[in-house]
């Protein structure tokens, strides 16, 4: 279920809810980190009360100091340096008397006035540890205040009694440590013993941890925040606009997705864009150029179908044998006419499929076209008399970006051209040569009539056709279908009259590898 949440989000509030999820989870780590992290420092430092405490009180049963005040401060001055750390050692009797303090300057107890907290502790003795019971919330007076031999009392009648006892005070600015512990001899106990001691570095190393972590999850949040903003800005915007736009297409909806800002991009989703927009326009012509062409060819074939139709009619009610026999060429030519057109056709649209899967290459155009002109001198049946001729210019090497293949296919579509439209016993000549700038130019020069269009441009489009003596033998494909193959090899082709005689002349420009 949680997976089906995720999915149904946007990148975006992916994005934030998994920021969401690990914040929380460090949010709570942080918290239990900082709740233990203040017991944690004050058991190091009751840990050397303790063990002061402790210390103490074997000096003063060794020596035998009775908890009177004479003995006390006699004991205090002379054992004074093991105190020189601590702010304040006060000793109290049995009966909670004060006998002994290191204050000289205030001998009075009742100056503890705050907030008292209990904090579990352990008691160190010499190999072992032991624990005690955590108590919060001491009993305090009305006025906020509770004095030191209150806590006695009650820390006399408690179930700690006996052992060492640790609790805090926060008094203005301050934040004090306070470990008391009664004195046991023979089993009676003779009096209590206290040590105070400044923490406040305890509360400034937990209030820089506070700040601290604040100021980073303040920080983190604002980078999370500005990163946020700039995903959804700079990338996920744009992506919507590149969705919408292709939704717009696929649905062909007139609305249009401008997407030229995305173009100028300098960076990924500017080259996607143009790459997206390219193969729109690819696609958009492929599918124009396909519609067109099967307009065409429908209206192609319609000639040759009514031709057919009406000579068909014809030939049924006529007895004449000659005219008979005039129609069954006209239905033979025709029948020509629609086999070459649907032939060139399938073949045409299988070109174009095979194309997408070809690749370009350095190649060498002369082994090609040579190879190309002895397999059309091999064929006699082809043109009976018509002999095609190979001349180069003398160069080495006629190297080209090209595909094998292709230029197979270009060379034999216009050879084919040239033979059909040769006489008898005339010759075709096929030049190769290289110009200055290092193009590679394809001359096919038949003895034919040449053309008798003006602009010669014309002939490559599709189904066109001038040549009434040749109908049937011609779909009006195969020029067209050389120069589109010219046009993949980012090359041109022109159309002209042979200049020294009678004949066409197809020139081909290559440009240099």
């Amino acid at each position: 279920m949680f997976g089906n949440f995720l999915k149904n989000l946007s990148i975006l509030k992916k994005f934030l809810f998994i920021n969401f999820i690990f914040f929380t989870i460090i949010g709570l780590f942080t918290f239990l980190y900082l709740k233990n992290v203040q017991p944690n420092l004050i058991k190091k430092k009751s840990s050397n009360h303790i063990e002061v405490i402790n210390n103490t009180i074997d000096n003063l049963i060794r020596l035998d100091v009775k908890f009177v005040e004479e003995d006390i401060r006699r004991f205090l001055f002379s054992t004074r340096f093991l105190f020189q750390n601590l702010d304040r050692v006060i000793f109290f009797d049995n009966q909670l008397n004060l006998v002994g303090d290191t204050d000289t300057l205030d001998l009075d107890p009742r100056s503890f006035t705050s907030r008292l907290d209990t904090i579990e502790l352990e008691i160190l003795n010499e190999k072992k540890t032991k624990e005690i019971t955590e108590k919060k919330n001491i009993n305090i007076g009305e006025d906020n205040s509770v004095s030191l031999k209150d806590i006695l009392f009650n820390y006399a009648g408690s179930k700690n009694y006996g052992i060492p006892f640790t609790f805090t005070q926060e008094e203005f600015n301050k934040f004090k440590l306070t470990t008391i512990k009664n004195v046991m001899l023979d089993g009676d106990n003779i009096g209590y013993l206290a040590i105070t001691e400044n923490a406040n570095d305890v509360k400034a190393a937990i209030d820089e941890r506070k700040s601290f972590i604040i100021r980073t999850a303040f920080a983190v949040g604002l980078v999370i925040l500005i990163f946020s903003f700039v995903l959804n800005r700079y990338f996920l915007k744009p992506i919507k606009n590149l969705v919408s736009y292709t939704k717009t297409i696929k649905d062909k909806n007139p609305k249009t997705t401008n997407i030229d800002t995305l173009k100028l991009r300098n960076d990924e989703l500017g080259l996607l864009s143009n790459s997206l927009d390219d193969m729109t326009y690819e696609l958009q012509k492929r599918i124009s150029h396909a519609e067109n062409f099967s307009t065409d060819l429908v209206h192609e074939i319609r000639n040759p179908l009514a031709s057919l139709k009406s000579a068909s009619e014809i030939l049924h009610d006529t007895n004449d044998i000659e005219q008979r026999v005039k129609l069954i060429d006209i239905l033979s030519h025709d029948v020509q006419r629609i086999e070459r057109l649907i032939t060139d056709y399938s073949q045409m649209l299988k070109d174009e499929v095979a194309l997408s899967k070809e690749k370009i290459k350095k190649l060498d155009v002369e082994p090609i076209i040579k190879s190309v002109v002895d397999d059309f001198n091999n064929i006699n049946e082809l043109k009976k008399g018509v002999k095609i001729s190979y001349r180069n210019d003398g160069k080495n090497k006629y190297i080209i970006n090209g595909i094998e293949n292709r230029i197979e296919q270009i060379v034999a579509n216009l050879l084919d051209n040239a033979v059909s439209f040769s006489e008898n016993g005339k010759d075709v000549l096929v030049k190769v040569s290289k110009s200055n700038n290092n193009e590679v130019i394809l001359n096919i020069l038949d003895e034919g009539q040449g053309f008798r269009e003006k602009d010669t441009n014309k002939i490559f489009n599709r189904f066109y056709s001038n040549r009434p003596d040749k109908f049937g033998q011609h779909s009006g494909l195969g020029l067209n279908i050389v120069k589109n193959l010219v046009d993949l090899h980012n090359g041109s082709i022109k159309a002209t009259n042979r200049i020294d005689q009678k004949g066409a002349n197809m020139e081909i420009i290559f440009p240099r590898a």
